[in-house]
Parts: C-alpha cells; sequence; structure tokens
C-alpha cells in the first residue's frame, strides 16, 4: 500500500476515539512501528492534531478539537474519480466543467508526491468523444430542470428522416443515457402516451407555466426495459438460448438493443438469454446469420434448424441465379 494510504488509514483509525499504540496500528496496517511515528509526524505536519502519550494508559490519538477531518481519497479512488470525469465527458454530461471544478479543487488540496502519482496513474487511459453540439449540453440541462421542477416544455422535435421538426407538448420524466445517445422519457400530450425522445433530435425547447406530478419512483432505465419487454412477441413459453464466440463478437450481440435486456449469463467465451419462443423465431435468426461463422448456436436446436434453413435459401438463390 502507497504510503498516503497507509496514512488515509491510520486516520480513520484513530477517528474512531479510541486510543491506539504504534504496535497496534503496525499491525494493522503491516507496517513496522517506526513508520507509524513518521507518519504521526506527516499527519501533524499536515495539521492534524494526533499525539502520542507514554505510560500505562497512553497510547496515539486524535485531539477533540479535531470535529472534521479533510477530505482525503485513497490513490484508487481518486484514479477512479479522475477516470469517470472522462467517462463523463465522453457522455455528453451537461455538468463536466462542475466535475471539472470539483476535481481540481481536490486535486490542490494534494500533496505533489500524491499529484504526481494521481497523473501517472490517469494518463493510461482515455475517452474518445463523439461530436456533440454545443446546445446539446444546454437542452440536458432545461430536460432535467423541467423534470425536476415539473414543468411542461413545448419542443421541436425531428423524427428520423423527417424533413421538419413538429411542434408537441411534453412532460418530461427523466433522461437516460443508452447506445451513446440521450433520450429523455416523457408523457407526449399529442399522443397522451408515453414517449422516448432523442435529444440530439430536438430542435428547440421552451418552458410553459403548466405543470405536471410525475408518477412515484419513476426510473428511466426501469422505463426502458419495461418498453423492451413490452414488445415481444408472446407472453411465452420461454426458451434458453446459449450463443458461443469470441469474447469481441459476444460484445457485439449481448449489445443489441433489444436482446441485451434478456442476458442471463455471460462468460468469455458464452452468453446466455432467456427469451419467448415467438419473439426468437421472429427476429433472431436473421440477426445471428449476421455474424456468419463467427459464433456458434450451442441451443436450441430450433434455433439452429432456422438459421440453417435460411442459410441454404440463401445459397440457393445464387446458385439459381449467378448473374
Amino acid at each position: 500500500m502507497a504510503k498516503w494510504d497507509n496514512m488515509l488509514s491510520m486516520l480513520w483509525m484513530l477517528r474512531s476515539g479510541r486510543k491506539l499504540t504504534a504496535a497496534q496500528i503496525a499491525d494493522d496496517l503491516e507496517i513496522s512501528v517506526r513508520t507509524v511515528y513518521r507518519y504521526i509526524d506527516a499527519l501533524g505536519a499536515s495539521g492534524v492534531p494526533v499525539v502520542a502519550e507514554s505510560g500505562h494508559d497512553g497510547g496515539i490519538r486524535i485531539l477533540d478539537s479535531f470535529k472534521e477531518a479533510p477530505l482525503f481519497f485513497n490513490s484508487v479512488e481518486l484514479k477512479a474519480l479522475v477516470d469517470a470525469f472522462k467517462f463523463a465527458q465522453g457522455a455528453g454530461y451537461p455538468y463536466t466543467e462542475e466535475l471539472e471544478g470539483a476535481l481540481k479543487k481536490i486535486e490542490n488540496g494534494l500533496h505533489e508526491e500524491q499529484r504526481c502519482d494521481l497523473s501517472s496513474q490517469t494518463s493510461g487511459l482515455d475517452v474518445i468523444s463523439p461530436v456533440r453540439p454545443p446546445s446539446g449540453v444546454l437542452l440536458l440541462r432545461d430536460l432535467e430542470q423541467a423534470a425536476k421542477e415539473g414543468r411542461t416544455v413545448c419542443i421541436a422535435y425531428r423524427k428520423e428522416n423527417a424533413g421538419q421538426a413538429g411542434e408537441r407538448k411534453v412532460d418530461p420524466y427523466g433522461l437516460a443515457y443508452d447506445r451513446n445517445d440521450w433520450y429523455v422519457v416523457a408523457f407526449c400530450h399529442q399522443s397522451q402516451a408515453m414517449r422516448t425522445f432523442r435529444v440530439d433530435r430536438i430542435a428547440r425547447l421552451e418552458p410553459t407555466e403548466a405543470r405536471f406530478e410525475k408518477p412515484e419512483h419513476f426510473s428511466a432505465s426501469a422505463y426502458f426495459r419495461d418498453q423492451s419487454k413490452r414488445e415481444r412477441e408472446a407472453d411465452g413459453p420461454l426458451t434458453v438460448i446459449r450463443i458461443a464466440g469470441e469474447p469481441d463478437t459476444l460484445n457485439a450481440v449481448c449489445r443489441h438493443w433489444h436482446l441485451r435486456h434478456y442476458l442471463t449469463e455471460r462468460t468469455d467465451r458464452e452468453a446466455r438469454f432467456l427469451l419467448d419462443v415467438p419473439t426468437m423465431n421472429k427476429y433472431l435468426p436473421m440477426y445471428l446469420m449476421t455474424f456468419g461463422t463467427a459464433i456458434h448456436i450451442r441451443e436450441p436446436l430450433e434455433l439452429k434448424r432456422q438459421i440453417q434453413e435460411m442459410a441454404c435459401k440463401i445459397a440457393k438463390h445464387y446458385e439459381d441465379n449467378p448473374d
């Protein structure tokens, strides 16, 4: 464990209010007693009132005047915070500037050794961000604020392949980030039903004076899962689908917008799904055909048979029509 991590652990041990001997601390942290006393000196130099009392009832403790400890993070926690910022920035998170400011405050409170260690630990990970218009950040903030306040908004929304954006009023319930895009789940006044809208297709947003009440315990991610279940062809019977392949290929299979909700088990070389038979028969043969010989259907046999028949029909089609 790094020096600063050990010092942090010792500080939290002492904050319990108990007197601890140097030997107890050394045993817990698996360091020498001599090192414990070096850490006491270092903490004292940092402004932490650590005292070591000798005698039968002596020990190491923190003075009662130390009401609140400064905010400390170990090296892995600091790395995780910086890496999380990179992912948030890559996703187009609308508060990346504020998050970056918070990280700067944390970094300013680090010792030079910690800053160097943090720089070396975080230099090996980058997130390549897709190009997003600056207006997307404002839209996300406005939508989140409207959801928080329960305020109806008027949006100009452009459907896929539509030439012009259409006006509609919606009650935004929540935001979700899915497959590299932001979505708002909202009640649409025009269709009188719940709908999902891709935020990058919203050309304009204007708040109204109308108010709404969001359903209790609403979750955008739960709504996406429920929608996927509703799009199944039938309620049953269910069948286990086992697909084998290389890790990268299985990643692509498991990322499918619909199939991913039915993943029950995943290893490096195999993925298992639980899906109703009618939905499997309607969608999976054609979808899994696109992976060619990169995957192997282990079960059910019916799915393997359907893919075999489809492959034979395609082969025969080109045999009969060579030109």
